[in-house]
């Protein structure tokens, strides 16, 4: 092995990374290859404590698997040899970014948390984004712009900007928001720079991983002996998939599952539509009838039959042909999502919702008339979010939503307004151009019908009328 190390610097301490990205390079070194390690941190101060628990343990906690059978295996994570203390000038990230040793700059932010408008283009309105323009480090545009003015000025050595997330097409989507944020910014000679040493991948991840509770640790404890301050859990099943164009080297992931691919694009599409669409379909169903959790939700008959239905009748159509076996890959995720050991909460997948229709779903409505065929099964995706928007609107969801691009008051707005359905159909950041469609304001009419009398009876299949 070479003697030269080299560092990943993360930023977005939360849970799916460790579940993720970091148990794949601890694989690697598993293996015998230590060439490279993790550096993580965070650029806001919601993860203080997690990073406190992780330093006290120098960077290792305990991954806990569980199988749909309910298999439970423990593995103590040792990749993140660094742990970066967050202060208000990310000081730590800057230095640690600025370091000839950090060759890959990764990053998990939600689909909200790149500040794009329905149209990919950066929200210069968004107040996160102002702020960052002013010198603000609220955004990661904001952060990675204090990073590697800071690596320009020490030596400018190239550097690969990963992107970790569920965003389609998310290195590309990633590299415009940040050039046009530099642009807008008028850092020329950054923009210059980066356009010319950095690259972006586009990748696709894949493991449900909820929020850890603290049954973790207790079993964590029983089962290793190790009082663990920062457990974290998931399913056994995970995938990654990476276009092969890192700019500055790259540990040899392909010798620990992961695949170097030209284009991520197949599997980018099927596991966003097929997978994150039907998670959240499931999610608000579960929701609107008093469940709490995503097995259970999934277990029910009836929303086991929509989303078998919307991936079956539409999402297949729109995807074929395909270099997957999308029938497989449909009942593997429906498996998943049905294992009743993961927990993950309804809460948790029903977030960001606002970002989920336009991104996850309508592609696949506007899909299917071009196909010339009505997206019956697609239709009751978005017909559930309005149910249960309409729920938060009325304050009578179980729980605290939580979506990056919620403006309350234009919700509340929609639903005071005479014809909520018709209000929100209309908008474009949402549908796009079938938001103008009288044939698709009149499907989701008969969907909505059919859901909320469904609702009242959910041990019923749905009806459509």
């Amino acid at each position: 092995m070479s003697s030269e190390k080299s560092v990943w610097m993360h930023i977005g301490a939360g849970s799916f990374h460790r579940a993720h990205q970091a148990w794949y390079l601890h694989k690697l070194m598993e293996q015998g290859d230590d060439s490279w390690s993790i550096a993580l941190g965070n650029i806001r101060d919601d993860a203080n404590a997690l990073l406190s628990a992780l330093r006290a343990q120098n960077g290792e906690y305990v991954l806990e698997t569980v199988s749909p059978k309910g298999e439970r295996q423990y593995e103590t994570i040792t990749s993140i040899r660094k742990v970066l203390p967050w202060d208000k000038e990310i000081s730590a990230l800057i230095k640690q970014g600025a370091d000839k040793q950090t060759r890959v700059i990764a990053f998990t932010v939600t689909e909200s948390g790149y500040y794009l408008t329905p149209e990919h283009e950066l929200d210069c309105q968004q107040a996160d984004i102002q702020s960052d323009l002013n010198g603000g480090i609220r955004t990661l545009y904001g952060a990675l712009t204090h990073i590697l003015k800071a690596r320009v000025a020490q030596h400018g050595e190239p550097v690969t900007l990963l992107t970790c997330d569920n965003l389609r097409h998310n290195g590309e989507r990633f590299r415009h928001g940040f050039l046009s944020f530099l642009k807008q910014k008028g850092e020329k000679a950054l923009y210059d720079w980066v356009e010319r040493e950095t690259t972006s991948p586009n990748t696709m991840v894949d493991r449900i991983t909820p929020r850890p509770t603290p049954d973790v640790a207790e079993r964590v404890l029983a089962a290793t002996g190790k009082k663990d301050n920062a457990p974290v859990m998931g399913e056994s099943f995970i995938q990654w998939v990476i276009e092969d164009n890192f700019a500055n080297g790259r540990p040899a992931l392909e010798n620990v599952g992961v695949e170097l691919v030209d284009s991520v694009l197949p599997w980018e599409e099927a596991k966003i539509r097929i997978l994150n669409a039907t998670h959240s379909c499931i999610a608000w169903a579960g929701t609107l009838i008093g469940q709490s959790y995503i097995d259970e939700s999934t277990n029910q008959p009836a929303i086991r039959r929509m989303a078998y239905d919307y991936v079956t009748e539409d999402v297949i159509p729109c995807l074929t042909p395909s270099p997957l076996d999308l029938e497989k890959y449909r009942d593997v995720v429906l498996a998943r999502f049905g294992n009743p050991y993961i927990k993950d909460t309804n809460q948790r997948v029903a977030a960001d919702g606002l970002s989920k229709i336009p991104g996850m779903v309508t592609p696949t409505l506007i899909g299917c008339y071009a196909l010339g065929r009505e997206p019956n099964a697609t239709a009751v995706v978005p017909a559930l979010f309005f149910l249960f928007l309409k729920r938060w609107a009325e304050n009578a969801l179980p729980y605290t939503y939580q979506d990056g691009v919620l403006q309350p008051d234009a919700v509340r707005a929609v639903f005071a307004s005479p014809d909520p359905l018709a209000a929100w159909a209309a908008d474009e950041a949402l549908f796009a151009e079938l938001a103008q469609s009288a044939d698709f304001l009149a499907l989701l009419r008969r969907t909505v019908r059919a859901l909320e009398q469904w609702v009242k009876q959910p041990q019923k299949e749905l009806a459509m009328a």
